[in-house]
């Protein structure tokens, strides 16, 4: 299972929400900074996000996360506000290794699949839920659509990972919802990527251990317990292996 520690963008810093909510954010200082340290620590991939972009479509901090690609050696993830081909096609131009579509994900699955076909390998779905219920637009509005059923619609999209996020859970470092991707294991074929609620790394070990139907979890996003000195890189990465 693959690390990728979440570097959050708002208001040019890096940050972490609780839940989702705008209002309730730890700033943790330069987002660069924290991006090339992640990286020296041994970080494998880093998972950037622009929460800016998530809410308004305005990706002001695109430049910030062109500035991150080419200051790590590692691949970057990267997603929020991503929303048409165009700017899909920046970040990737940019240097980003995988651009996540989330809002799309939902409202325009077609054009999911045009992208995933165009950059095989380089486009990925990001499926954030509250309750089971999946959240668009920066988790700002309900879709009144189902995270399995998502994950079905997607099954032939051709994207390279879906990335699972359980916003009520999100920042909140009270652990992961072992059963619900348990059923999204189930649900879709595709890699799949598990964030919210990682708080130490007892709880990615755990998420390492997770099988159903024969199939594993492809990687775990963590933000805050990094961030907060809850697990390090090295210890995270431990528990990454399966027999931690």
């Amino acid at each position: 299972m693959d690390l990728y520690p979440a570097v959050d963008l708002l208001d040019g810093r890096c940050v972490r929400l609780v839940r989702g909510d705008f209002e309730r954010r730890t700033d943790y200082g330069d987002p660069l900074a924290a991006a090339v340290e992640l990286a020296r620590a041994g970080a494998p991939w880093l998972h950037v996000v622009d929460l800016d972009a998530a809410r308004t479509g305005r990706p002001v901090n695109r430049p910030l996360i062109t500035e991150i690609a080419a200051a790590v050696a590692v691949p970057v993830q990267a997603g929020g506000g991503v929303r048409d081909e165009s700017s899909a096609a920046a970040l990737l131009d940019a240097g980003v290794a995988r651009v996540v579509l989330g809002t799309v994900a939902v409202e325009d699955p077609d054009l999911v699949e045009r992208l995933a076909t165009r950059y095989p390998g380089r486009i990925a779905a990001g499926v954030d839920h509250r309750r089971g219920e999946v959240s668009v637009r920066g988790w700002t509005a309900g879709s009144g659509v189902g995270l399995l059923d998502v994950l079905g619609r997607l099954e032939g999209a051709g994207v390279a990972a879906l990335v699972v996020t359980d916003i009520g859970r999100d920042g909140t470092l009270e652990g992961p919802d072992l059963d619900g991707l348990a059923a999204a294991l189930g649900a879709a074929s595709p890699d799949l990527i598990a964030s919210g609620g990682v708080g130490s790394a007892a709880d990615i070990a755990s998420l390492a251990r997770l099988e159903a139907g024969g199939r594993r979890l492809a990687g775990v996003i963590v933000g805050r317990a990094i961030h907060d000195g809850r697990v390090d890189v090295k210890e995270a990465l431990a528990a990454c292996e399966p027999s931690a």
